[in-house]
């Protein structure tokens, strides 16, 4: 267009040109004005006189990163070279010939934190892996905290044992862990328990009741809560109750309002991953018989209104056969 411009105007005028091509006249002067590119590569300017030389850089350098300053600042070197007498550049220096060499931020020798496992458990039936937590249940005043101590089977989603205290205790929890297995009857190399690593989870009491009773053990990775879901979500489901109370009088209140609380959930709460079954139906072995019974159900319904069901003769909610705690990327992608 610049071309085409500048060929009409030579026969009238600039002005008349841009006009009857409807081309602005300020973009054609600022395009006439236009410098060439530079195709030559820009000399490289010489250092400033001031700089330190190379092997001063060095130097400093290696005494910033030497044993005995690899944990003080550059602040701190310059002062401490100060005081004997030594001065080598500014700390401002210092600052650059880190940053060129990419050290500003850490010279040390740190210890690094170990990579955790991300924990994969799997069950196919009660009483193989348990998920246990302790949540804090609001006292009669601000600051004043009372623990609930929850062990789930996580396949059946059975309340196994609780308990609730005014301390988050070891010996507590060994307690409730021992109780808990001698009700259920588990035998060695049954169970594994799985917790976060919480003082009371982590603790060499358990630890040592766990070995004596043949039950392995298993820990979220820190600071990762959804490695441990089903214990997260049960104490959700006990904390959106409709008569779940803002606080608790006493510890006994407490355990007056979580007793029928556990006997609804394990008893009465209907579970959409079970099947909308109980946890007790399932735990207790009582699901296979109950989705017979649901079977015969919908087959008379479907007989006396076959019309009803457009997709012919329904079928009662599945049931789980494998619950997973992080199931393998296989096994994500064969479910989705």
């Amino acid at each position: 267009m610049r071309a085409t411009v500048t060929q009409l105007a030579q026969k009238t005028n600039t002005k008349q040109a841009c006009d009857q091509l409807a081309y602005p006249r300020s973009s054609y002067y600022r395009q006439q004005q236009a410098r060439p590119a530079v195709t030559e590569p820009r000399p490289v300017p010489p250092p400033p006189p001031r700089a330190l030389p190379p092997a001063e850089q060095d130097t400093v350098r290696d005494l910033l990163n030497s044993e005995r300053f690899a944990d003080s600042s550059p602040r701190q070197m310059y002062g401490t070279l100060l005081d004997e007498g030594h001065y080598l550049c500014s700390v401002s220096t210092m600052y650059r010939i880190l940053k060129a060499n990419e050290e500003v931020r850490e010279r040390r020798n740190q210890k690094r934190h170990p990579a955790y496992q991300k924990p994969e458990l799997l069950a196919t039936g009660p009483n193989q892996v348990w998920s246990w937590d302790i949540t804090k249940l609001r006292g009669p005043v601000p600051h004043v905290y009372y623990y609930m101590y929850c062990i789930l089977d996580i396949f059946s989603r059975y309340v196994v044992g609780y308990m609730i205290a005014s301390r988050e205790l070891a010996t507590l929890a060994r307690q409730l862990v021992a109780d808990s297995c001698a009700k259920q009857g588990i035998e060695p190399a049954q169970l594994i328990l799985h917790a976060d690593r919480g003082s009371s989870m982590t603790s060499k009491t358990l630890a040592l009741l766990l070995a004596d009773l043949g039950v392995g053990k298993s820990h979220s990775r820190p600071y990762t809560s959804d490695d441990n879901p089903f214990s997260e979500a049960q104490f959700k489901t006990m904390k959106y109750r409709p008569d779940y109370p803002d606080r608790f009088g006493s510890p006994q209140d407490a355990r007056n309002w979580a007793h029928p609380f556990i006997h609804w959930y394990n008893n009465e709460h209907r579970h959409t991953s079970l099947g909308l079954m109980t946890p007790a139906t399932v735990h207790y072995g009582l699901a296979s018989e109950l989705t017979v019974q649901r079977q015969v159900t919908l087959q008379a319904a479907y007989k006396k209104n076959p019309e009803r069901f457009v997709k012919g003769l329904p079928t009662p909610p599945r049931l789980p056969t494998a619950v997973w705690i992080n199931p393998p990327l296989e096994k994500e992608a064969q479910s989705s």
